[in-house]
C-alpha cells in the first residue's frame, strides 16, 4: 500500500470583492502549468440572491516512478453576489462574498504499491527508503511543501491585484 504523508496544510481566506471565474481560472492554470492532473471531485452551488458554492479539487503529479504529489483544494464560498467596482474610471463586473480555500499537500511514496506484494518486498522497501533514498525522500517532500506554499502565495498576490 502506498504511504501518504501530509506535508502542508493552509486555509486561505478572502472577504469582500474578488472575481470567482478569474480565481477559478487562475488556480486551474497554475496547477496545469506545474504539470498537475486535476480532478474536480464535487461542485455544489445553491441558487438565490447570495450563492453558496462548495468545490473539491484533487491535483496529482507523478514526480518519479516512486513519488507522487497530491494537492487537495477545498473551496467554500459564502454569500457570493454579483457586484460592480470602478477601476480607473471604468465599471468592472466582479463578485463579492467570503472565499475560503483549504489547501492540503500530501506526499505519496510507492503510489503504485509496487513493493507490497510479499513480506520480503515490504522489508526491502523499508531498507530502500531508510538507506538508499533517504535524502531523496526529504528533498521531494520539501519540494511539495514549496510548491503548495508558492501556489497559496501566488493566489494571495493574484487576489490583491484583482481588486
Amino acid at each position: 500500500m502506498a504511504t501518504k504523508e501530509s506535508v502542508y496544510e493552509m486555509t486561505m481566506k478572502q472577504k469582500g470583492y474578488w472575481n470567482f471565474s478569474d480565481t477559478y481560472a487562475f488556480l486551474y492554470d497554475w496547477l496545469k502549468q506545474k504539470k498537475y492532473g486535476l480532478a474536480e471531485e464535487s461542485y455544489e452551488e445553491s441558487s438565490g440572491a447570495a450563492k453558496e458554492i462548495k468545490i473539491k479539487w484533487k491535483a496529482t503529479k507523478k514526480v518519479t516512478d516512486y513519488f507522487k504529489y497530491e494537492i487537495a483544494l477545498d473551496w467554500h464560498i459564502l454569500g457570493m453576489k454579483d457586484a460592480e467596482v470602478e477601476v480607473e474610471g471604468k465599471v468592472k463586473k466582479t463578485n463579492k462574498g467570503d472565499l475560503k480555500i483549504k489547501v492540503e499537500g500530501t506526499f505519496i511514496r510507492d503510489y503504485d504499491s509496487t513493493w507490497e506484494g510479499k513480506p520480503f518486498w515490504q522489508f526491502a522497501r523499508g531498507l530502500y527508503e531508510k538507506y538508499i533514498i533517504a535524502s531523496n525522500v526529504k528533498e521531494y517532500s520539501d519540494g511539495l511543501e514549496d510548491e503548495a506554499t508558492a501556489m497559496v502565495e501566488d493566489l494571495k498576490a493574484f487576489l490583491q491585484m484583482a481588486q
